[in-house]
């Protein structure tokens, strides 16, 4: 379903997939280059220095970008479907954000709890939000009405995962992803009469 969007978006972005691949990323060579590419750092600033720009060139590490039409759009010839975050995105530094929208609609998107908790002690009615499905199903189908929203996303103490000796400490925040992959490893060193619940949730996601 998001193959579509996908492709749209590269029409205006870098086109190399290469960039944006998990066998790819894996092979970097290091230096003190940071590559726009990939966001990490690699060789390429040093070739284009000694080379200089050829017209000809089509590379993504370092210097320029090779336009894509949409005729040359076709998701059926990805080497592997699914692609990486976008490293560029992983070097932002989270910002609190406050947004205002139409109708006085406020969103909030704190990165503390004791922020959260004074937002919700400011706002008693105010949803808080994660993936923010349910929302849009009550605002659709129940016609309610939520003018503060608190995406609690990047509250660290909502984000915790950790085994501990009487089970899962399990934050509210946590992605699903995140949850299969310790309920993996648990099963796994763990004795089946101790992980029934463990397999259980596992066997839903």
């Amino acid at each position: 379903g998001y193959r579509p969007i996908i492709d749209a978006f590269r029409l205006f972005a870098k086109t190399d997939d290469s960039a944006y691949t998990k066998s790819s990323s894996a092979i970097i060579k290091t230096s003190d280059f940071i590559c726009p590419s990939t966001g990490k750092p690699c060789s390429c600033g040093a070739s284009i220095a000694n080379e200089g720009p050829s017209p000809t060139d089509s590379r993504t590490c370092g210097y320029r970008y090779k336009q894509i039409s949409y005729s040359e759009i076709n998701g059926s010839s990805y080497s592997e479907k699914e692609l990486i975050f976008p490293p560029e995105l992983l070097l932002r530094i989270n910002m609190p954000l406050n947004l205002c929208g139409f109708g006085g609609l406020k969103w909030y998107r704190p990165l503390r709890l004791q922020h959260v908790l004074d937002l919700k002690s400011c706002y008693p009615e105010a949803k808080l939000v994660v993936g923010n499905s349910e929302v849009g199903i009550e605002m659709n189908m129940k016609n309610a009405q939520y003018p503060v929203l608190i995406s609690v996303t990047h509250v660290p103490e909502l984000n915790v995962l950790s085994v501990e000796e009487n089970g899962l400490k399990i934050g509210a925040s946590v992605r699903l992803t995140k949850l299969q992959q310790i309920l993996r490893k648990v099963i796994s060193e763990h004795d089946g009469h101790k992980t029934s619940s463990c397999k259980a949730i596992l066997e839903q996601l």
